[in-house]
């Protein structure tokens, strides 16, 4: 049972992928990351050894911005948007699309503009 991060590793996955489960940590640095450590992609989690979840931990943990600092760092970037007024960060605060994604026919859960459907209007009758 791997444990890198404050995430427990899924045990019968590769170590490219399973690295992937690590909140800021995609296919490009989990690649990134066996290439600096040296360890094979194909082996399996519950395949490694403590030595090599020990080398493991340390090239992500001490390396890379992962899990609780990038998420916190997010939520900084987004205040920041917020309290110097910018367009982004009006978006934020009203719950919209804030990248240019059209509000007309997409995004209305968020606007609060939910359609429901209708059936076809006729009653069903109760069987007695």
């Amino acid at each position: 049972m791997a444990r890198i991060a404050g995430v427990v590793l899924p045990p019968n996955k590769r170590l490219v992928i399973a690295l992937t489960y690590i909140y800021g940590v995609g296919q490009t640095t989990a690649e990134k990351i066996i290439k600096e450590t040296s360890l094979s992609p194909d082996v399996k989690v519950k395949d490694l050894t403590e030595d090599q979840e020990k080398i493991l931990r340390d090239g992500v943990e001490k390396k890379y911005r992962v899990e609780g600092e990038m998420r916190r760092e997010r939520l900084a970037n987004i205040k920041r948007l917020k309290e110097i007024g910018c367009y982004r960060g009006t978006r934020h605060i009203k719950g919209l699309p804030a990248r240019g994604q059209r509000t007309k026919s997409n995004s209305r859960t968020v606007r609060g503009n939910v359609r429901k459907t209708t059936g076809s209007g006729k009653r069903k009758l109760e069987k007695t």
